[in-house]
């Protein structure tokens, strides 16, 4: 990519592999080059660099004079202002706060997420696909949820919530897990809190009430374990219960005794 003699500041002409000529647009602002993207022609991405200039120099400007119209995506508005106002620049869109971040999913939808999060969001971009909202992490779609422990195909009101009512608001506080694994429910009896193992044929099987969640998680593997063996071809979610080594897992395991309905389940 070069510069032209002719060319307009900030304007780049380049070429793609077919020939075809197109132009880049970029700034550099605090000894920081900045790529602002590429252009059909010169005169649009001069623009480009024009209003990239006024971003980083106007502190009258704000995200809240963003329009939909604007040569400079809402995502790249983000980035400069950031960087114009807490002296970091992040590839993502993010927007750092005194006690928190705001990362940016569109000019109208901002998540909330605490500094701890910040080396991750900022080399992260998180994609939004069908209500989902994930990362490409070594390859793989991953839900920002399990960030929180919060398994695949949870549900939210019955597995987890936001304790505010913000479901835009991921910082660790206000989300609360209320059943960290499958087939496990909770619920208070005498003052004290239950948990009920259940699995799902046709219809809700219960494979028994216990004391504590990790437990109740182990009893729904070991019915899951007993169908898949005894011939049902559905494929269970097991859990992974990290609460006992392998050897307590494997105590707690044979402890379990399930009930005979399960046991006779025909096929």
């Amino acid at each position: 990519m070069k510069q032209e003699s002719n060319m307009l500041p900030g304007v780049f002409c380049a070429k793609k592999k077919d020939g075809t000529i197109y132009y880049r647009s970029s700034i550099t602002f605090q000894n920081k080059h900045i790529s602002l993207g590429s252009y059909p022609d010169k005169l649009l991405a001069h623009q480009a660099y024009i209003l990239a200039g006024s971003l980083t120099s106007d502190q009258n400007i704000t995200l809240s004079n963003y329009h939909k119209n604007s040569i400079l995506s809402f995502e790249k508005w983000v980035v400069l202002l950031n960087f114009r106002d807490n002296k970091m620049y992040f590839k993502t869109p993010i927007y750092l706060q005194p006690k928190y971040f705001l990362y940016y999913l569109d000019s109208k939808t901002e998540l909330k997420f605490d500094v701890d999060d910040l080396f991750y969001y900022s080399t992260h971009k998180i994609m939004r696909r069908n209500g989902h909202l994930f990362v490409a992490d070594y390859g793989m779609q991953v839900t920002i949820l399990s960030r929180y422990g919060i398994r695949p195909h949870a549900v939210k009101g019955k597995d987890y919530l936001f304790v505010n009512g913000d479901e835009w608001d991921f910082r660790y506080t206000n989300i609360k897990i209320i059943n960290r694994y499958n087939g496990v429910s909770s619920s208070l009896k005498n003052g004290r809190e239950r948990y009920t193992a259940k699995i799902h044929l046709h219809g809700d099987f219960v494979i028994g009430h216990f004391n504590n969640a990790a437990t109740a998680a182990i009893a729904y593997n070991k019915a899951a374990d007993y169908l898949s063996e005894h011939g049902c071809t559905k494929q269970f979610h097991k859990n992974y219960v990290e609460d006992f080594s392998s050897a307590e897992y494997m105590t707690e395991y044979n402890k379990i005794t399930l009930p005979k309905k399960i046991r006779d389940y025909i096929f």
